[in-house]
Order: C-alpha cells, then sequence, then structure tokens
C-alpha cells in the first residue's frame, strides 16, 4: 500500500505533458512488432542510412505515380514509403550507429518526403483546376511549420510535441483521399487541422518561454506542493523536505550500541510519530 502512494504521489510532482497523437501512440507500438525484421536486416548488413534514402526513393515513385492519375499505386507507394521510415529507427538501435547525425538525416528526409509527396498531389490537381493546388502546397507549407515550431522549440530547450496533425496524422489522411478519390477534402482537413497544430504549437512554446527561468510552472508547483505536505506527519514518505534527514538519523541510531541509543532516545524525548493501530 505504501508503495502504491508513494508512485501516486511521485506521479502528481511530474509536470503535465501535452496529449499527442498517432506518432507517439502508436509508432512505439509499430516499432515493437517489427523488431524481429529490424533485426533480420541488422543481420543482413543493412543500415539505417540505407532505409532512409529507400523510403525517400519509395516518396518519390509515389509523387511521379500521383501525378499521373495512378491513385492506387500511388497509395502502395506511400504505404512502401512509411515501412523504411519506421524500420531505420529500429535497425539504428540495433546495430548501435543511433546519433544526431543519423536523427538529422532521418528528418530532412522525412521533410523532403513530404514536400514531394505533396507536390505529386498539386501536379494531379492542376489538371482539374489552376486554384486546387495552391491547396496542397498550403498543406504542405503548414506541414513546414509544424516541424520547423518543434525542431526551433527543442534547440531553445522547450517542448512542442503533440498537436491534431503530425507527420503521421498527414500520411494517413493522405492515403484515406488516395483510396477513395477524395484529395480535395482531405487537403482542407489537413490545412484545417495543420493550422490549428501550428498554433497549439506556438502558444505552448510561448507560455515555457514565459516562465521565469529556474521556476517551475504553476501546474508543477502546485502538484509539488501537494505531494510534499499530503498526510505529512502519518507517513515519511511523502514528506519530500523531511524524510530524507529523518531516514539519516535513523540510519545513525542503528549504527550506535544498544545502551548508547536507548541513552539517546531518553534524552530525544518521545517520539512523534503516531501509534499504528
Amino acid at each position: 500500500m505504501d508503495a502504491y502512494f508513494r508512485e501516486r504521489a511521485a506521479r502528481r510532482a511530474l509536470p503535465v505533458e501535452e496529449p499527442v497523437m498517432l506518432d507517439v501512440r502508436w509508432r512505439a507500438k509499430v516499432e515493437r512488432a517489427l523488431e524481429p525484421v529490424g533485426r533480420g536486416l541488422v543481420r543482413a548488413g543493412v543500415t539505417a542510412d540505407w532505409l532512409t534514402v529507400l523510403g525517400l526513393v519509395f516518396s518519390v515513385v509515389a509523387a511521379v505515380l500521383i501525378a499521373n492519375g495512378w491513385l492506387i499505386w500511388g497509395l502502395v507507394g506511400l504505404v512502401a514509403t512509411g515501412v523504411p521510415d519506421i524500420l531505420d529507427g529500429t535497425v539504428a538501435r540495433y546495430s548501435g550507429r543511433a546519433g544526431p547525425r543519423g536523427a538529422f538525416f532521418d528528418s530532412v528526409s522525412d521533410r523532403v518526403s513530404d514536400a514531394v509527396l505533396l507536390g505529386g498531389v498539386a501536379w494531379h490537381l492542376s489538371h482539374q483546376s489552376a486554384q486546387l493546388p495552391i491547396l496542397a502546397l498550403a498543406a504542405a507549407a503548414l506541414s513546414m511549420l509544424i516541424s520547423y515550431e518543434r525542431a526551433k522549440a527543442e534547440s531553445l530547450g522547450y517542448s512542442a510535441r503533440g498537436g491534431l496533425m503530425e507527420r503521421a496524422e498527414r500520411l494517413v489522411l493522405l492515403g484515406v483521399g488516395l483510396a477513395f478519390d477524395l484529395l480535395v477534402p482531405v487537403l482542407w482537413v489537413m490545412v484545417v487541422l495543420g493550422g490549428f497544430t501550428a498554433i497549439q504549437r506556438f502558444v505552448m512554446v510561448w507560455r515555457q518561454a514565459s516562465t521565469p527561468q529556474g521556476s517551475p510552472t504553476p501546474t508543477v508547483h502546485r502538484r509539488i506542493g501537494v505531494a510534499r505536505h499530503r498526510r505529512r506527519g502519518t507517513d515519511d514518505d511523502f514528506d519530500l523536505v523531511e524524510a530524507p534527514a529523518r531516514r539519516l538519523a535513523q540510519w545513525w541510531e542503528s549504527r550506535r550500541p544498544a545502551g548508547d541509543r536507548w541513552r539517546w532516545r531518553q534524552q530525544a524525548g518521545p517520539s512523534r510519530r503516531r501509534p499504528r493501530p
């Protein structure tokens, strides 16, 4: 029971994270499911950089297929683009080559892939109307803005993860549009949710940057206070300030001879701890 309350108190003291979507909720599960494939690729000598390049090539092929009106084949190419993007992280970890260089290469390749895919959509829509390609270009610009906000925030030491329209959501929506030939409605959804996500991340970083350095956010401060003062005097595990000093005194007392411990307790007086029922 004490361990349960300690765990709850520790969770209350942690900062509240923003909700995230498919990129974090499902990516880890998919990567775990594909771990045997990743280990097999490592044994075969395939590197994470090769997979990143392969995913970029697949995205170019998919964009060409979409631009020429072969939407179903473009959907197949889109799926083929996402598979290496999922496997490259697993291969990098198991090969022991995960590092900043690979992360940078993967991030740049993702941005190029998004631009190429939406460029193929814009080319396809140009045969229907002269204005529709602007919709695809707007979706591409917002996707770049969302990614830039996160990259810039993390370079400044802030967090800008989460939102309604991350890369995984964009690829899923684009796949739906290709499968059912609903590219225009899907692009409108991407533009609206992409704009909302960009504003959401901007406000998130703005609030973090407005907090004075060296002081926790109000939410974190309030939760630490609740965990610190909750049930004080009845359970040392909830007293985040005095518990270490008490444990040190108890350890020092256990190291003393039995006669000295009895005299020390008589001098210290009765204990403040309440008797257990």
